[in-house]
């Protein structure tokens, strides 16, 4: 039987469009999450970019990889729903933690989250792959924006860099371009979403979110897990998050003292 907050037809959704909407699966964990962004923004993490743009306005602060030393991300991650709704989603055995994302647009902020799909970015392959998108806030016009289907595309989609829109590998030959899904005729899928709401969507599927030209923040906190066939691979340069030094190789599962399993199949258990 699915997890309690599933039906067959999320999974089904979920399979086939590579999205689909969570309603309350963060819901008992958004003043932790708000705890946790603070926290983030008051001390951010290496990776952290305030996304300046020449012609733009507000602030849109994002940075990631930061759970195992922010306490308020760590509980969630490990005592949420998340990890066996993942598991349902993705059909998988057990779950691991891959990264988590925080990403705030404060009021009057124009520029947008570019078109892009997660997984050229990273150095994971597989099917069974998961990313929530958890706002903070209640958003319209501002939440996050994915094409169904996009996730089944034959080819991956360039990976640029958000504020300069330069391609963010030296090889692109192998990416198809970024498309404009709108003018394509593409069907996009958002959603009206409450505090603690989540999309879940593939590392595959295109994605976006406007700009927030509204009056309140919008805060998102996006937890990103794999399955059982995820696994390294190597990609023309240095990916994004990097995870310097990790010393796997090609085909390899990724090392659990990296990412640690959090969640495995009660018949799955030894």
């Amino acid at each position: 039987m699915p997890h309690p907050m599933l039906t067959q037809q999320d999974i089904d959704t979920y399979r086939r469009d590579g999205v689909v909407l969570i309603r309350g699966l963060f819901a008992d964990h958004v003043e932790t999450l708000r705890a946790g962004i603070a926290s983030n923004m008051a001390a951010p993490g290496p990776y952290a970019s305030e996304n300046r743009k020449a012609g733009h306005t507000g602030l849109f602060f994002d940075d990631y990889c930061n759970w195992e030393r922010i306490p308020e991300f760590a509980e969630v991650i490990r005592n949420s729903q998340a990890a066996p709704v993942a598991a349902d989603l993705m059909g998988a055995q057990s779950v691991q933690v891959f990264h988590d994302h925080v990403l705030v647009k404060e009021p009057g902020t124009s520029m947008a989250t570019p078109w892009h799909q997660d997984g050229p970015y990273y150095f994971v392959e597989g099917r069974q792959t998961v990313s929530f998108w958890s706002p903070l806030d209640a958003v319209n016009e501002a939440s996050l924006r994915c094409v169904a289907g996009s996730h089944l595309w034959p080819r991956d989609v360039l990976p640029t860099r958000w504020v300069s829109e330069e391609g963010f590998f030296a090889d692109q030959g192998q990416y198809m371009p970024v498309p404009d899904p709108e003018a394509e005729g593409m069907r996009i899928v958002e959603f009206a979403m409450q505090p603690g709401d989540a999309v879940a969507f593939n590392y595959r599927t295109l994605h976006g979110a406007r700009g927030n030209t509204s009056a309140t923040r919008r805060r998102a906190f996006s937890l990103r897990l794999i399955g059982d066939d995820a696994r390294y691979v190597e990609r023309p340069g240095p990916t994004s998050p990097p995870f310097p030094g990790h010393g796997m190789t090609p085909g390899q599962r990724l090392r659990q003292d990296w990412f640690p399993v959090i969640w495995t199949r009660p018949d799955q258990e030894a």
